[in-house]
């Protein structure tokens, strides 16, 4: 590789990931990237649906939306084109998608890494082997692994996958005053444990524990913990968040639908526990460092869980899990295994570990909070 120093590397572009849980697990990989090119200006081209978490980022420069067009090379015409007009040195692809590697080829970008899956790794000037240890590790290894390599063949060496990855980020004051008006416009009061559910998961119905189980999770936290509830999700969720609140003995406060993802990041900046299936707020929350409590049934926490301290997993497998299904031929053991009792035990344990105190029931039955 000519040229390998880090200062001439100006101008990088990082592909990133299409789902937002996904997104949220790149994070150690560009912080990563940051600290090896302190210099360089690092431009993240992602869909819009992610937009809202590296909103402000600090290991980035800018963002470069796009969103797939239809059909067979969407808009990979207007992607080549804003490519080139930045004159972009590197190029550092997450997704193993032919299309990622073609549009920094046909940009003429000289650098251009990534994982030589798809039949791509003609198009790649480091076209890297899959690792070994793909299924083994957080799926951040994955992604950290080409910025690691690439470190290699820049400067002879790398640490990076030797240090404790971090996924952290952060609000500013601006969208956390935004988020705290929505809420109170919203009829969501404050003083009370305010606790979001996210009963969804747009690309699989296996990962959806049961909207009952949801309901009568969610009547315990209200009757005995004094909890504020709001079903968070996607426009393509508000179904489930219905069908929760119909089977609630009373009415929660419903978002999903209602909010962009970069509201919803600075909603669940608010909340003080996070209850979801394993979807992408799961990730965004213990992101933020808000607690978090994730329902694990078909996919695996290995590689798939929050990378937080303050993330727990649920998980109670049967031998036929984790299957990685998007619908159960069978029973949905791996979920109904759980309990509504399971989920309240674990959430009112980390409440009270985390400091936030229940509204007392006389009180609640007196109305006079």
């Amino acid at each position: 590789m000519p040229n390998r120093k880090p200062e001439n590397i100006k101008r990088v572009v990082v592909r990133g990931t299409n789902w937002v849980g996904d997104a949220v697990m790149t994070v150690p990989a560009l912080r990563a990237l940051r600290r090896m090119l302190p210099d360089a200006h690092i431009t993240l081209a992602t869909r819009s649906l992610a937009k809202g978490i590296f909103e402000g980022a600090d290991f980035i420069d800018d963002l470069l939306v796009f969103d797939r067009a239809s059909g067979p090379f969407g808009n990979l015409v207007a992607q080549v084109r804003e490519w080139r007009n930045r004159g972009f040195d590197l190029a550092i692809l997450f997704p193993n998608s032919f299309e990622a590697a073609l549009v920094a080829l046909l940009a003429g970008v000289r650098w251009r890494v990534g994982y030589a899956t798809e039949g791509r790794g003609l198009l790649l000037s480091q076209p890297l082997a899959l690792p070994a240890w793909r299924d083994a590790r957080h799926e951040s290894f994955y992604y950290l692994n080409i910025i690691a390599e690439f470190e290699q063949l820049l400067c002879g060496h790398s640490k990076i996958l030797e240090e404790q990855p971090s996924s952290h980020i952060t609000v500013s004051v601006n969208r956390q005053s935004d988020a705290v008006d929505f809420l109170r416009a919203q009829g969501v009061r404050r003083g009370h444990p305010l606790i979001a559910l996210c009963p969804g998961s747009i690309n699989s119905r296996a990962k959806r524990w049961p909207a009952e189980r949801y309901a009568q999770l969610a009547d315990r936290l209200m009757a005995e913990l004094g909890a504020e509830v709001i079903l968070i999700g996607s426009a393509d969720e508000v179904d489930v968040s219905m069908d929760v609140s119909r089977q609630m003995k009373q009415p929660p406060t419903i978002l999903t639908g209602k909010t962009d993802l970069a509201r919803a990041v600075a909603v669940l900046n608010e909340v003080d526990l996070l209850v979801t299936n394993d979807t992408g707020p799961a990730h965004i929350a213990a992101a933020l460092g808000r607690p978090t409590l994730v329902i694990f049934g078909p996919t695996n926490p290995l590689t798939t869980r929050p990378l937080s301290s303050v993330a727990e997993i649920v998980r109670y497998p049967p031998d036929c899990a984790p299957c990685m299904l998007r619908d159960c031929p069978i029973d949905h053991r791996c979920m109904t295994a759980i309990s509504p009792d399971d989920i309240f035990d674990r959430a009112a344990s980390i409440l009270s570990s985390t400091g936030c105190q229940p509204v007392p029931v006389a009180q609640l039955r007196a109305g006079s909070l």
